[in-house]
């Protein structure tokens, strides 16, 4: 098993703190599970591993539903065709995938910080 498989496998078992996994980590675990997992495989495996990291922080409403499937919905779009693109070249080709306001093309700030978009996957009020 490479290092990002065992790394991937560490994310999903709940071995990496909240503290640890900054964003650029969160785009580049995203990227794993999205090469390995068919999208609903992977957003299901994805979420449930955040929501779990949030939980074990003590800080569980920090969870986003609509901002996880959002950010996943536009790597999977990126990877289309490209499935066995290397992170470090994916990155290079998506900079804007690493500013966590990207979603504000699609979504006002105040959708995305609603306890419904937290909860429930909110489609966007308005377009790019």
């Amino acid at each position: 098993m490479d290092a990002e498989a065992l790394e991937l496998e560490r994310f999903l078992a709940g071995g990496i703190a909240a503290r640890d996994f900054p964003h650029r980590e969160h785009v580049r675990m995203a990227h794993a599970l999205l090469r390995r997992h068919a999208f609903d495989e992977a957003t299901l495996r994805y979420a449930n591993a955040l929501r779990a990291m949030a939980r074990a922080a003590g800080r569980p409403e920090a969870f986003n539903l609509t901002v996880t499937i959002a950010f996943l919905a536009v790597i999977g779009e990126r990877l289309a065709g490209h499935e066995q693109q290397d992170f470090t070249s994916f990155a290079a080709a998506n900079p804007d995938l690493f500013d966590k306001g990207m979603l504000r093309r699609w979504y006002r700030p105040e959708q995305l910080a609603s306890p419904l978009a937290r909860r429930q996957f909110l489609l966007p009020e308005r377009s790019a």
